[in-house]
């Protein structure tokens, strides 16, 4: 198998699912013919047996074989929309850790995406609108795994001055966020539109 195969499998291993068209930013930018050639690369590595396609978006959607996800889940516009973050961070720095829902134990937070884009951060992306009381039990797990203090021992933080990721929140309706957090809690639309700014 070839390098550039083995590296699509990561990602879509990584970000759960990708589209035609988030594989080739991700693996074909820099190819003259990069449709088709992607196209290829993709046909190669289903007929293998290596991939699934999920034909029910346009473009198609490509799952490592067995999918983590049915063909048919919700939760597809919202993984597209977390590689959507991804590109948009990458436009101006490739965060150096990416991670798509990092699990930090039960009754902690899940968010969408961990990253080290220069400092640490979790992003929550919101493609639906929660009660104030799901926001509520969202602050209050991140103030539980701040309180726990294990994030000091993560292997990315620096040692003499360890701190605490930033919470941004991408949204389009305001959030309460409540007072006193020992944490940064940003709400921005978009990353494009915290880069703009």
């Amino acid at each position: 198998m070839r390098e550039r195969d083995r590296a699509i499998l990561r990602d879509l291993e990584r970000f759960r699912c990708l589209s035609r068209d988030d594989i080739i930013k991700l693996h074909f930018s820099g190819v003259r013919d990069g449709v088709n050639a992607a196209n290829r690369v993709l046909r190669r590595l289903r007929d293998r047996g290596e991939v699934e396609v999920i034909t029910s978006q346009a473009p198609y959607v490509y799952a490592v074989k067995p999918s983590p996800i049915k063909r048919d889940s919700q939760k597809i516009p919202h993984y597209l929309e977390i590689a959507a973050v991804y590109h948009q961070m990458s436009q101006l720095r490739v965060p150096d850790v990416f991670q798509v829902e990092p699990k930090y134990g039960k009754g902690l937070p899940e968010p969408d995406i961990f990253a080290l884009w220069g400092r640490p951060v979790f992003i929550e992306v919101q493609r639906n609108q929660f009660t104030p009381n799901v926001w509520q039990d969202k602050f209050t797990r991140y103030l539980m795994l701040y309180r726990r203090r294990e994030w000091v021992r993560e292997p990315w933080q620096n040692k003499s001055a360890p701190m605490f990721p930033w919470l941004i929140i991408l949204t389009a309706n305001r959030i309460a966020v409540p007072d006193g957090l020992p944490f940064k809690v940003f709400q921005i639309r978009s990353i494009r539109e915290m880069i703009k700014s």
